[in-house]
Order: C-alpha cells, then sequence, then structure tokens
C-alpha cells in the first residue's frame, strides 16, 4: 500500500495523477479523418492546461509575430525549468528550490529574442493574457503561478489573473466531470462558474453565448507527422494524430480566430480519449464565435513517461524557442490552418517540390529539387523551421553553419505570386560529416575551470545556452558538449 502511494504521489508530482475515463459520452462530434485546411483566420491564440499552460507561454513568447494572446491554467514563467528536471519539480512546481526571478526571465526573453531565437518582445506589451490558479491546487504552486503573472505584467503584457477558485490543478469548465477541489483524471473541473468565458471575454474582447444545442462543427482528426521536424511525430514525443474542431462558419468561409489548446501530462488523446475536447467547453463558444479550435497531442516517451508537453528540457536543449521540435510542430498546424498566413484562403497552393536531395560536408548541407511551374521562391525548412529561401529560378540552397556529425531533416516549399505557401515536400534526412561534439563530464567547478560553464550567486550555468547546471561545488556534476564555438549544452 505505502509503495503504491509513493508512485501516485511522484505522478501528481510531474503534472497529474494516472487514472482513466470511461462511461462518458461525448458532446463533441466523432473525429473525422482528414488533412488541415487553410481558412481565413483574423488572430490566433493559445491556450493549455499544467505541461500544456507552460507550453503556451513558451509557443506566445516565442512566436509572439504569430499569437495575439494566451490562457494558461496552473504554469509557470518562461523558461522557468532552465532545461533541468529537478529544478521543474522543485522550483517550477513546488518551491523547495531556488529559480530565476520573473525580473530574470524577462531579461532572458530579451536577450534570445535580441538573437533571433525569438520573435521581438515589443509584440507582447499589450497583448491580453488570462491566468488561473485553483486554491486547492498543489501541483503547480501559487507562487509559481504568482511569476508567470509578474513576468508578463514586466513585458507590458495585458494580465487578468483568476486566483481565488477552490479548484485543484485541473481545466475549469462549466461541464467538467470532477468535483471542482479534485486533482485527478481527466483534469477537468467544475466550479459552478464559467472560466472559459473569462478567458475568452479577455483575449478575444467580448463573446456570444456558448451554444447549448448540438454542435455543429466537424472534429478533423489528421496526422501529426507532417507538421514535425523530419517528419516523426513519435520521435518528439508527439501522437501519431491530432485534432481540430472547426466550426460550419469557418468551413463555409468567415472569417475566423484560431484557438490552440494544449492539454496537461496524462490528459492525452491516448490515455483519456476525447474527454479534454468534450468537455473543456470551448467547441460550444467555438460554434458561436467563428473560433477553430486546435488540439495537438503529445504522448511518452523515454524521459517522458507521462506524455507531458517539453518544458524542462526532456527531447531538447531549445525546447522554449522558435527552434525547439515541438514548438516548430505545433506552429506549423497552426500556420496549416491559416495563422499568419497571406494570400487569399480557399486559393489552389502550389505542389509540393519532387526530388528533394542532400550532399552534406562537415557544416553544410547542399539540396536540390525539380523546378515546381508557377513558383516565385523556394522556402527552405530544417527540423520543420524555415531557414532560408531560394529564388524562382534556383532549385538548390546550401545551408551553412552546422555542426558536424549531425543529421536534420529538410523539406522545400514553393511560393506563387500572392505569397502563399504551397505544400512541402517529403522530408530527406542528411547527416553531415565528421564527428559529433564529444560529451564531457566533469565537476561544476571544473567546468567553470575549463572554460565551459560560469557561476552566479554560487550557481553554475553553461557557456552560450546558460542552460542551469545546480551547485557551483566539486560535488555536483554535469555532462556538457561544445555545438558551436563557446556554445555548451547538456548532453
Amino acid at each position: 500500500m505505502k509503495i503504491r502511494q509513493f508512485v501516485v504521489a511522484v505522478a501528481v508530482a510531474l503534472g497529474l495523477a494516472a487514472t482513466t475515463v470511461g462511461g462518458a459520452t461525448a458532446a463533441v462530434p466523432p473525429p473525422t479523418a482528414g488533412s488541415l485546411q487553410r481558412y481565413d483566420i483574423s488572430a490566433t491564440y493559445v491556450s493549455g492546461l499544467s505541461s500544456g499552460g507552460f507550453m503556451a507561454n513558451q509557443m506566445h513568447v516565442a512566436y509572439s509575430d504569430v499569437f495575439q494572446g494566451a490562457g494558461i491554467f496552473s504554469a509557470g514563467a518562461y523558461d522557468c525549468a532552465q532545461n533541468n528536471l529537478n529544478t521543474a519539480l522543485y522550483a517550477c512546481m513546488d518551491t523547495f528550490q531556488a529559480r530565476k526571478s520573473p525580473a530574470q526571465l524577462v531579461q532572458l526573453t530579451k536577450d534570445r529574442a535580441a538573437g533571433g531565437k525569438l520573435d521581438p518582445v515589443a509584440n507582447l506589451s499589450g497583448d491580453k493574457v488570462w491566468l488561473f490558479h485553483g486554491t486547492n491546487d498543489t501541483t503547480v504552486k501559487q507562487p509559481v503561478n504568482d511569476d508567470l503573472a509578474t513576468y508578463y505584467r514586466g513585458l507590458g503584457a495585458d494580465v487578468v489573473y483568476n486566483s481565488t477558485s477552490a479548484s485543484g490543478h485541473a481545466w475549469v469548465s462549466p461541464i467538467g466531470p470532477n468535483a471542482c477541489t479534485s486533482t485527478s483524471s481527466p483534469y477537468v473541473n467544475n466550479c459552478g462558474g464559467d472560466p472559459v468565458k473569462e478567458m475568452l471575454t479577455h483575449l478575444l474582447g467580448g463573446v456570444r453565448p456558448a451554444s447549448s444545442s448540438a454542435l455543429t462543427g466537424t472534429l478533423v482528426r489528421f496526422g501529426q507527422g507532417a507538421y514535425a521536424p523530419g517528419g516523426s511525430a513519435s520521435a518528439i514525443s508527439m501522437g501519431d494524430e491530432g485534432f481540430a474542431y472547426v466550426p460550419r462558419s469557418c468551413r463555409d468561409g468567415a472569417s475566423c480566430r484560431l484557438m490552440v489548446t494544449l492539454h496537461g501530462c496524462y490528459q492525452y488523446y491516448g490515455l483519456v480519449g476525447n474527454a479534454l475536447m468534450d468537455k473543456a467547453y470551448l467547441n460550444e463558444y467555438a460554434d458561436t464565435n467563428d473560433l477553430i479550435v486546435l488540439y495537438p497531442q503529445a504522448t511518452t516517451m523515454t524521459g517522458n513517461p507521462r506524455g507531458c508537453w517539453d518544458w524542462w528540457g526532456y527531447k531538447s536543449a531549445d525546447y522554449a524557442q522558435k527552434s525547439g521540435p515541438q514548438m516548430t510542430a505545433v506552429m506549423n498546424m497552426a500556420k496549416a490552418l491559416g495563422a499568419g498566413a497571406t494570400g487569399t484562403p480557399g486559393t489552389p497552393v502550389l505542389p509540393a517540390p519532387t526530388g528533394l536531395a542532400g550532399t552534406a560536408g562537415a557544416t553544410t548541407v547542399s539540396l536540390s529539387w525539380n523546378a515546381v511551374p508557377g513558383a516565385v521562391s523556394y522556402e527552405v525548412y530544417r527540423d520543420g523551421a524555415e531557414v532560408g529561401t531560394a529564388p524562382a529560378g534556383a532549385t538548390g540552397y546550401t545551408d551553412t553553419g552546422l555542426t558536424a556529425g549531425t543529421s536534420h531533416g529538410y523539406a522545400v516549399a514553393a511560393v506563387d505570386a500572392s505569397g502563399t505557401v504551397g505544400a512541402r515536400s517529403a522530408p530527406v534526412t542528411v547527416t553531415t560529416t565528421g564527428s559529433a561534439p564529444v560529451c564531457v563530464t566533469a565537476s561544476n567547478y571544473a567546468h567553470t575551470v575549463a572554460g565551459r560553464a560560469h557561476q552566479t550567486g554560487g550557481y553554475t550555468y553553461a557557456n552560450g545556452s546558460e542552460q542551469y547546471l545546480g551547485l557551483w561545488n566539486v560535488l555536483a556534476t554535469s555532462t556538457l558538449k561544445e555545438t558551436s564555438p563557446g556554445y555548451w549544452v547538456t548532453c
């Protein structure tokens, strides 16, 4: 009994306890297999719970050119975890360990934006942000949520922070199946009010009443691999399938807004089915307010047994930047629906270039492909993120500044005269020649002496990446590799 109690406690500590859902009749339509189509999207927002809340903040901050606001249930400030699981657990969920202050994370955000790793921070000034934390939520402690509010205000965002509800750790909606104070699967609680209306009212500037009739939209089930860097969703701890609820009005050509909604740990489709999509109370507002809702799906992998979104670096040290693999995949989905798009919705897009091939050097990859009639340029993607363009007459591109001995997935898309980006080519994987960076294990003190790291206030940070390594002494050890001159990351 004690062992079982310990296992449950650990599961709760990492985000969400593991139980299953059954018996509920879904009001959301059954999924219909299809693909993401481009709609007339006038504004884009992001929301999420717990790990999905941390991810929602990362998406908003990294892609502030696209997202106009965020609604977050129970999460902390941008990159609180500093690429460290212990920091995530004991500083950014619980408060046993010191964490970076909101002011320090604001400065980190500005520094990364200045380096092109995030969109300009000026975009965040005036953005609508709605935050929620329940008084019975002990999974992500209130001081951590308070930091998120302070962080956003430090960047000039228009913040509304609801911290008076008696809710446990959950998304809260008027049709939630769980009691208000609960922290249990499927992590959708009913506290008697309508926080979803509060959130949407603040983000959208007002909403019409939610539909009380049967939903008339379509729940599209699509393959996520097409949007993942390298073409594999499972390789970055994302499910094979994602979902998008598209109201009839949007399908018929109305100008619509887009909400990207990110589930919490142990809340992904493969475990709880459509519980969040059914009970979050977003689709009911979507039907009456011309709002498409995108529901990307994470899943489990080694280092992520609870199906959380990557907010502490289990998959990539770039998890909170535009180059982060999950970040890139979700943004590719949003753009496929029309987020940040130019051109006229419904117009034909150019076909995918064929014959993509790559030749590798130690720090370069030279690509070639077949021309697409009607193309005025081509966009080139590395690991899902755009890295350059080629003019219409060119059918090749050289990617430079790479690291020896590393593999990358490449794709190319043609752009027409209206600026509409066509379908992407089938991806190819190219590995640069030479040896991959060597991992060096040493005490944090030795890393600083050798110039691989530095210390501030008794804590150690990797040079270049600024990843948190722990206490600065001869007992704490870390393993680092140099991916470019002077830029060290954890192995």
